[in-house]
């Protein structure tokens, strides 16, 4: 079974008692018609037919974690309600829900005091911490490696800062010479360091990039959209582990609880250590921020208009599940970091397959073994499609022969690129399905290289 329908029950009870808090308004029935409903729902169904599993552990290819049930119900709950988080007007209950679940994901970073928000997702709040980053640095150079996410680039042009990508080194993290080399000859106002890349999952050297600062004076912004609730793992490998640890000591942080917080899209975090730099979002409004002394949402946020039931599924999902280090939401996410591992080293001991590079989170990327990097692409792509044809989809990354020359030193770098395939672990179940997993790439593997024989 793929979908999963039990909890439908939970969600008629709660909205049941839920209705219960309205009994004193006078009588109303919404109009409903529930031929007209179904017809268009049929539909829907069907049309939803034509997507890849996502939900499904044979599904290892982008990063499309199912929400957590208890996200998806409280979620569904909220919209009968249907909360605006911009002002307590507009959800009173869903912002206090929303500055609890906020505050308990910048104490899993160590941060007591914060300022931060939910937004519609990471490229988002990406912008608003190098927006914030601009101002508070006389719209200085920002810089990334050349493994961070695209967007940086993008929303530095949309907020007119000069950027700059750093090499990487073997590992696809921020080469620290090559930053040094920047630090030296640039007027560098921001370094965006990397916590999980969305291509190899690779976490940039933050403890020496913080000795850094110390000596240049820059901001960091930490992007942990992908790898920050790797914090409360604890089988991360040791350099990878102080890393995650020394967190607490950059100027922002970006995660994003649709990824691996269990949450539906979008839904991203945006988290400052100084409260005060809320001076730069002060705005009036005629209408919005006089019903209450407290703290309206929209003061603190660059968007306007916010569904409050974004913020209601993660407060419940944080309820169940807390983001304490050895409970089950860590525990879960180690699975997947366990997955990776296994996948990694099954890999690495066959002579059909050479790894990119050690997983520091739960991607792993590989490729087929060829004598050339045309080759190697070319069977890449071909597994990619006879995997697929046999149920077990990966994804495809396309690294920079820069980046392997030193890994794969006997490949004929014929091309500037390489194919390669690329799997998220994600899931915890992933872990009980390797197996499974592998079993189904050995024998779409022996087909691929059966082809090419006689071809």
């Amino acid at each position: 079974m793929l979908i999963e329908k039990e909890s439908l029950n939970v969600l008629r009870d709660a909205l049941e008692r839920l209705e219960e808090g309205f009994t004193d308004l006078p009588e109303y029935s919404p109009s409903v018609d529930p031929e007209a409903l179904q017809k268009v729902m049929v539909e829907v169904s069907n049309r939803m037919k034509d997507n890849f599993p996502y939900p499904h552990p044979m599904y290892c290819g982008q990063m499309l974690k199912p929400p957590h049930p208890i996200a998806r119900l409280a979620y569904a709950l909220a919209l009968w309600i249907n909360p605006n988080n911009h002002a307590l007007d507009g959800g009173r209950a869903s912002s206090a829900m929303e500055k609890e679940a906020v505050a308990e994901i910048a104490r899993m970073f160590g941060w007591e005091t914060h300022m931060g928000h939910l937004c519609g997702g990471g490229t988002m709040a990406n912008l608003e911490a190098l927006w914030i980053a601009g101002n508070l640095t006389s719209r200085k150079k920002v810089v990334a490696s050349k493994q961070a996410h695209y967007t940086h680039e993008r929303i530095c042009g949309v907020l007119g800062l000069p950027f700059d990508y750093v090499p990487c080194d073997s590992q696809a993290r921020m080469d620290l010479v090559a930053l040094k080399a920047r630090l030296d000859n640039s007027d560098v106002g921001t370094v965006v360091v990397t916590m999980g890349t969305t291509a190899t999952g690779s976490v940039d050297p933050l403890p020496e990039i913080l000795k850094l600062r110390s000596q240049y004076d820059f901001r960091i912004h930490a992007d942990a959209a992908y790898g920050g609730f790797f914090t409360l793992v604890d089988n991360l490998d040791p350099e990878t582990g102080t890393a995650f640890r020394h967190l607490n000591e950059v100027d922002s942080i970006v995660v994003d609880p649709h990824k691996h917080g269990l949450q539906p899209y979008g839904c991203g975090c945006v988290l400052f250590k100084d409260p005060s730099v809320g001076r730069f979002y002060k705005h009036d409004s005629p209408y919005t921020y006089f019903s209450s002394k407290e703290l309206h949402l929209g003061e603190i946020s660059l968007e306007c208009s916010r569904p409050g039931a974004s913020a209601v599924a993660l407060w419940a999902t944080q309820r169940l599940l807390p983001l304490v280090p050895q409970g089950q939401f860590a525990d879960d996410l180690g699975k997947s970091r366990k997955a990776a591992i296994r996948l990694y080293e099954m890999i690495e001991n066959d002579p059909r397959f050479r790894a990119a590079m050690i997983p520091e989170l739960d991607i792993v990327v590989w490729a087929p073994k060829a004598e050339s990097a045309g080759k190697i692409s070319s069977l890449s792509k071909g597994l990619f499609e006879e995997t697929a044809a046999q149920g077990l989809h990966f994804a495809i990354a396309n690294l920079p022969a820069s980046l392997l020359k030193h890994r794969w030193s006997d490949v004929e770098w014929d091309q500037e690129d390489v194919t390669c395939l690329r799997s998220c672990l994600m899931k915890p179940e992933h872990l009980d399905w390797i197996e499974r997993i592998w079993q189904t790439l050995d024998k779409a593997t022996k087909r691929v290289l059966h082809q090419q024989c006689k071809g």
